[in-house]
């Protein structure tokens, strides 16, 4: 087993290759409290990079968890994300994400998506998983390249020590680079063997972007996989380890998520892949997403095509 490594961003910091995703397993109160238990164990278990994300609604738990771990906040490397319906309030925004965290910085701040987004109650967000998408629309301004010379000012405020996105492709890091002057530290996107995004790591590797994957496992239909099955069977570990090393191998941080210790546990917990097994898995790849896009082609108010995909 490789112990994980951590990679260095262009700011110089390092953020460790695994850390554990921090989204609820429903859109509830309750949910979101008990996310609590899950962020603590994590830090029992070895983990010191927390993804969370103020839509999440996670925030103030990953502080409580922190603050209850005993690790030392230097040790641990904590994003959290701008909404897309905060892009008109990005100081308002962060302010409450570190208010909420207990936090005087983070490590990361992301732009959580490329677009911007506006709901019936403005500033708050919807209070269900269905109004999230039902009640959204999408406006032209302020574009992604205003947003991001807001967070700019953040970086050089030292309260977001690095600065990403989420969510961007080829197409929207082009666009950004129009008129950003800082290049961003990290691009978190769907990232698993069913969807390598190959072009994508070598377009961000060769830009000094390093690239986070959420969902890196790609749910049951990929860790069933019968290419996955029988290398989890050739290295006496889980289809989740081999997806992970996989992740590892290629240089891409992932964020796996779940609640139980032991599986925590499992996945820093990771083997080495050979060259050829790392190009068994990339040779799964379909171009597949687990995140569809709607009856109305659309997925946040946003077509492929104006994402880039």
């Amino acid at each position: 087993m490789a112990a994980i490594p951590s990679i260095k961003l262009n700011t110089g910091a390092f953020i460790p290759a695994i850390g554990l995703g921090g989204g609820p397993n429903e859109f509830t109160p309750e949910s979101r409290a008990d996310s609590e238990r899950w962020f603590l164990t994590a830090f029992q278990a070895g983990y010191r990079h927390l993804d969370t994300a103020y839509i999440y609604g996670t925030e103030p738990y990953v502080g409580a968890a922190l603050r209850a771990s005993g690790v030392p906040r230097e040790e641990v490397f904590v994003t959290t994300k701008l909404p897309w319906h905060h892009t008109r309030y990005v100081a308002r925004s962060f302010d409450e994400s570190l208010h909420k965290l207990g936090l005087d910085y983070v490590d990361l701040y992301l732009l959580h998506l490329p677009q911007t987004g506006e709901y019936p109650n403005g500033y708050d967000t919807p209070t269900s998983l269905g109004e999230l998408f039902s009640q959204l629309k999408v406006v032209d301004t302020p574009t992604f390249n205003d947003t991001w010379t807001e967070l700019e000012g953040l970086h050089a405020s030292g309260r977001a020590r690095a600065i990403g996105v989420s969510n961007f492709s080829i197409k929207t890091l082009e666009q950004l680079f129009k008129t950003a002057k800082i290049v961003p530290a990290v691009n978190q996107v769907e990232m698993h063997p069913y969807l390598a995004q190959t072009e994508l790591l070598e377009y961000c590797r060769n830009k000094g972007i390093v690239v986070t994957a959420y969902s890196p496992s790609g749910h049951e239909k990929v860790r069933s996989d019968p290419t996955i099955v029988a290398l989890g069977e050739k290295y006496k570990v889980t289809p989740t380890q081999i997806i992970l090393a996989w992740h590892l191998a290629r240089g891409v941080v992932s964020l796996p998520k779940s609640a139980n210790i032991d599986r925590q546990k499992e996945n820093i917990a990771l083997p080495t892949l050979s060259a050829e097994d790392v190009a068994r898995v990339t040779g799964l790849d379909r171009n597949e997403r687990i995140f569809k896009f709607g009856p109305d082609g659309k997925y946040f108010g946003w077509t492929a095509e104006q994402y880039g995909w």
